[in-house]
């Protein structure tokens, strides 16, 4: 497999064709070819940079948690200046708009609507089609393959881990995104697509990820292609008072609590919902945050594993299994307080696991005593089918 930062550094004439021009990057850790070498590197020595943006964590990937920004800096070694696309603004600037005429956008996505860099991406994709200049996605893999999960955001519920109405799971890349993004929102822009070689979504048993090549952390809490896989059920727990097990070194991969009985949680998950149990194996465990909810606390939970023979990539319903515990969890403690009141990625105004679910589907399904899997299943079912058979018009591979 070839990613299309390879394809582009091996094709003299789209080299060429950035000869002459102001070209700027997007880019983060993980924007690596397969030797790990950083695109900012490896570009500089082919065509002239003129500026570089980062996204949420920064270019570095420095910053742990969410809502902590990143400033602009001079890169000490390329001698260009590098614009945080996550501090004082969220959308470039007309300043940072005049550095470049062509922008390269090479980032590591997780497959998830609420991951923040896809909302960058059409950030930049809108203000790049007002100025008219040219966008060119080099394309990356979905690590979450090519399944669809969870409810489509609903009209109104825009934010920035919300950038169109499309599933929780989304199952596209970057590239298809930016095409559906520039068809769903009308751009009149210059879009090029670089697409990769040889990429199969559908093919274990990396499923979208050749295991081949190595994993580097596109957000400081995305360690592994397990936590990827998982990531469209758990990031569900970022807006309740559980922990997604920030703190620990298996972050958005186990989730728990010091207060709940996760053995009995389990017990009553494949009593209620067995269909959802297939596909992946739920391994209880305790963990202890050292920073985040918990902080210091010893916590009962359990920890997603898509690496072991049990693991079926179509069977595997991560945002499903998350809202059945969830469920669970809200008949054993009626007043549990499951929901974490605050102010998530600068929505004020709404409960933080509505913003993340794109609407209150969800939290009225868990408070509503009467409502069984068999309801949210055939609601998800709704919201899934309809975005398979939108985006197929969008797929490149």
């Amino acid at each position: 497999m070839k990613l299309g930062l390879e394809v582009l550094l091996s094709n003299a004439k789209m080299l060429k064709s950035l000869k002459g021009k102001r070209v700027g990057l997007v880019c983060h850790p993980a924007s690596v070819d397969e030797n790990l070498q950083h695109s900012l590197d490896l570009l500089s020595k082919k065509i002239k940079l003129s500026c570089a943006f980062g996204p949420q964590h920064g270019v570095r990937g420095d910053k742990q948690d969410n809502m902590i920004e990143s400033p602009n800096f001079m890169d000490p070694v390329h001698k260009i200046p590098v614009f945080s696309l996550y501090g004082e603004v969220r959308r470039p600037t007309a300043e940072m708009m005049s550095h470049f005429d062509v922008v390269l956008f090479d980032l590591q996505d997780l497959g998830c609507r609420i991951y923040t860099f896809i909302t960058t991406l059409l950030y930049m994709m809108e203000e790049c089609a007002k100025l008219g200049k040219t966008v060119i996605i080099l394309d990356r893999p979905n690590p979450a393959g090519r399944p669809v999960e969870g409810f489509r955001m609903l009209p109104g519920w825009e934010s920035f881990v919300g950038a169109a109405p499309i599933p929780m799971r989304h199952g596209l890349t970057v590239g298809e995104l930016a095409l559906y993004f520039a068809d769903f929102y009308n751009l009149d822009l210059d879009l090029q697509i670089v697409k990769m070689k040889g990429y199969s979504p559908d093919k274990g048993p990396g499923f979208g990820w050749d295991l081949k090549r190595p994993w580097v952390n596109p957000s400081p809490n995305a360690a592994s292609l397990n936590m990827a896989r998982a990531y469209s059920g758990t990031v569900l727990i970022e807006g309740t008072t559980l922990s997604e097990a920030r703190g620990t070194t298996r972050a958005l991969e186990i989730i728990g609590a010091s207060d709940i009985d996760f053995q009995e949680v389990l017990v009553r998950m494949k009593k209620k919902a067995p269909q959802w149990m297939k596909g992946v194996t739920l391994r209880e465990c305790f963990f202890e945050p050292t920073f985040h909810k918990h902080v210091g606390k010893l916590c009962h939970g359990f920890q997603f594993h898509t690496d072991g023979i049990s693991y079926k990539h179509e069977q595997f319903k991560p945002f499903r299994l998350t809202a059945l515990m969830l469920k669970v969890i809200r008949e054993m403690h009626p007043k549990y307080p499951i929901y974490r009141d605050f102010a998530y990625e600068y929505v004020k105004d709404r409960l933080a696991f509505d913003v993340i679910n794109g609407g209150p589907a969800l939290k009225d399904w868990l408070e509503n005593p009467k409502a069984t899997p068999k309801n949210l299943d055939a609601a998800l079912v709704k919201d899934e089918k309809s975005w398979i058979k939108e985006r197929k018009k969008y797929l490149l591979y």
